[in-house]
């Protein structure tokens, strides 16, 4: 069984259920599958190679999710381009892809440009090359089966690139289903469910597109994701979960006048994308009610190798985790030699299973730097509690040694968090000819708060002591993010090192 499979499947179970959902268009199952084999159909016919590449760089949108599906069921590889990306960035991808047709909307036309690959328009009116043209000539046909075997790769992803050089992840089959399986599971989905779709469809929301479609549920596409249409479409449209990263659940809650009442059927608000401080979480729960989840993951191991369910969070030892390992994979904490280490003792986090990635994609040396003896290093730092619970400290890389001791940034952030001026921060070593590094912190305020570095340095003082407090503390009106929402250290390092 292939992850499509579970979308054909809930096509015949809940043929006029509503599938995709926007302000123009309202889609069933059966007119949804219609169109995924038809345009399933049309690739093949365009390149019937199976395993060839098709990337899509598209805003979101219901045909963006319906090219998703069709590349799917033709047995090819999906190949995201962010249309929020770089046109640079893009043409990297594409090259180190080399994809045999490429799909794009209006918005992505203008970061692909000129190509020697098939290109095909969503909304297009070219009867050779628009989407719906092709459906359309296609109508009667179905894509030949898949024989790939549960192994072969669905989908090419890079990494996000905050630093070194992005690599094309390349996960299997295997892992699509693990992450279906335990979607559904964990989050309890049902044909009742509707998904407000905020985030990216070719980063995480992608792997909530088919739990939702294997049990029936809708997806609702906005306009705008802005905070106001995103309250509208709780209030107004019946949602009842979503994945957000942390900025924009922030924004929604700081929008005039909402309030819980604005979100009637809400029952899984899922963060996720970057880290979120223990004192933020108590803040979103105080707010949306029990409904608050996360999960722990990584594009080489997508989205749900740990689950913190809606409910979780109250209990005050699961405090700052990201929940328990989920079905059909394992989790570690490993020493620098290799030895598995015991409950509570801090380590690197290692997985494995059905839902690691097969490797980096022509880059074998990378992939035998990051799968040893079977286990993916992720380079995040944490513990496993006795109960099961994992808790991450930081990335490796993002460790600061001071003086001989190390400084975990996510401590030192969720310290600073918990002042009332701190709006968002983060925590960096800098080169420092004393201490080695020394702990600094760049800080975005809340309105109407004036900058007090010592305050804030005494606060982190009195909670963690003086070797976790920054020696220097840097304002900025906005941290700078990635496309996705995750706040940019070397960024902030760079702009810091030219003043």
């Amino acid at each position: 069984m292939y992850p499509i499979d579970f979308f054909y499947r809930a096509s015949k179970l809940y043929p006029e259920r509503c599938a995709l959902q926007s302000s123009q268009v309202s889609i069933t199952y059966r007119e949804l599958a219609t169109q995924v084999a038809s345009f399933a159909a049309a690739l093949q016919a365009i390149d019937p190679t199976p395993q060839s590449r098709v990337g899509i760089c598209a805003a979101n949108s219901t045909d963006h999710a319906m090219a998703i599906l069709a590349v799917m069921a033709a047995g090819k590889v999906w190949v995201p381009l962010n249309a929020r990306s770089t046109r640079p960035e893009i043409t990297r991808i594409l090259a180190a892809t080399e994809p045999s047709i490429v799909i794009t909307d209006e918005t992505g036309e203008l970061l692909v440009g000129d190509i020697t690959s098939t290109k095909l328009q969503l909304g297009g009116a070219d009867p050779l090359t628009g989407v719906h043209q092709l459906i359309a000539q296609h109508q009667t046909k179905s894509p030949k089966p898949i024989s790939a075997g549960e192994d072969a790769i669905q989908a090419i992803k890079f990494t996000g690139g905050t630093t070194g050089a992005p690599k094309g992840v390349m996960q299997p089959y295997r892992a699509w289903t693990a992450g279906i399986i335990n979607q559904v599971s964990g989050w309890q989905i049902t044909a009742d469910d509707c998904y407000v779709v905020t985030a990216p469809l070719t980063h995480g929301t992608s792997t909530y597109l088919m739990p939702l479609l294997a049990q029936g549920g809708r997806l609702l596409f906005l306009d705008k994701t802005d905070p106001g249409s995103i309250i509208a479409a709780f209030r107004d449209q019946g949602g009842t979960m979503s994945f957000m990263p942390p900025t924009l659940i922030y924004m929604v809650m700081a929008y005039p006048g909402v309030t819980r009442a604005d979100f009637p059927a809400l029952r899984n608000l899922i963060y996720g994308g970057a880290p979120m401080p223990a004192d933020k979480v108590e803040q979103v729960g105080a707010f949306f009610g029990p409904v608050i989840g996360t999960t722990y993951g990584q594009t080489e191991a997508p989205q749900i190798v740990t689950m913190l369910r809606p409910g979780e969070l109250g209990d005050p030892l699961n405090k700052g985790s990201v929940g328990r390992c989920t079905w059909l994979t394992d989790l570690g904490i490993m020493a620098p030699d290799g030895a598995l280490l015991l409950s509570n003792e801090i380590g690197e986090v290692v997985v494995r299973g059905d839902l690691m990635m097969k490797g980096y994609w022509r880059l074998p040396e990378k992939t035998a730097e990051t799968i040893i003896d079977g286990w993916l290093h992720t380079g995040d730092v944490g513990l496993v509690d006795e109960r099961g619970y994992l808790f991450l400290k930081d990335r490796i890389r993002d460790v600061i040694i001071t003086g001989g001791f190390n400084v975990y940034p996510t401590d030192v952030e969720n310290a600073l968090s918990q002042h009332p001026s701190v709006y968002e921060c983060s925590v960096f070593g800098m080169p420092d000819d004393k201490w080695g590094e020394a702990v600094q912190a760049a800080i975005h305020l809340r309105p109407g708060f004036a900058q007090d570095p010592e305050g804030l340095m005494a606060h982190v003082k009195k909670a963690l002591g003086s070797v976790q407090t920054p020696k220097q503390i840097y304002f900025f009106e906005q941290l700078p993010k990635s496309s996705v929402g995750k706040v940019l250290k070397t960024a902030i390092k760079e702009q810091i090192q030219k003043h």
